[in-house]
């Protein structure tokens, strides 16, 4: 039995999913908003506002709270010079690992919520589709990207 990948996301990542979830969980709770108002002025029931708040809160709860440290706990990556093992998930493990002689591209990649934490996505193209290594540290993620590069082209000269 294959033993699991050792290294760990950023913990600054628990800080960035939070900040996510709760700009995700504003626009929702405008949404809950604006349908109250309009309950109001178009006399709709009333019960919808509070389900549609009830389940932006419970939402809320979730997403900010509980997924971030969870998330973090359970992923998981590791790269040698064979293959990226990555595994993640609570109730359901993924586990996924990706030939480097499969791999066709690696990108390192940074919105402003990421960047303002310093922190970058690492994504890993094969032509079954995109892998995503998230929120490493800038440098790390750059090694990281590097060296899977270096890496790929290694085992591509070989076959």
């Amino acid at each position: 039995m294959r033993n699991n990948p050792q290294q760990r996301i950023n913990a600054k990542a628990v800080s960035y999913w939070r900040w996510s979830a709760g700009i995700k969980s504003g626009f929702l709770l405008l949404i809950s908003a604006g349908y109250h108002m309009a309950q109001q002025h178009w006399h709709w029931p009333a019960w919808i506002s509070f389900v549609l708040l009830g389940l932006t809160l419970a939402y809320a709860i979730y997403a900010i709270i509980l997924k971030p440290d969870i998330t973090w706990r359970t992923w998981r990556y590791n790269v040698s010079e064979q293959e990226i093992d990555l595994l993640h998930g609570v109730f359901i493990r993924t586990r996924t690992l990706i030939p480097m002689v499969r791999v066709q591209h690696v990108d390192t990649e940074q919105g402003p919520l990421l960047r303002r934490f310093g922190l970058s996505s690492v994504s890993i193209s094969t032509a079954a589709g995109s892998h995503e290594i998230p929120a490493l540290a800038d440098e790390v993620a750059a090694l990281l990207r590097d060296q899977i590069s270096v890496l790929a082209r290694v085992v591509d000269e070989d076959v």
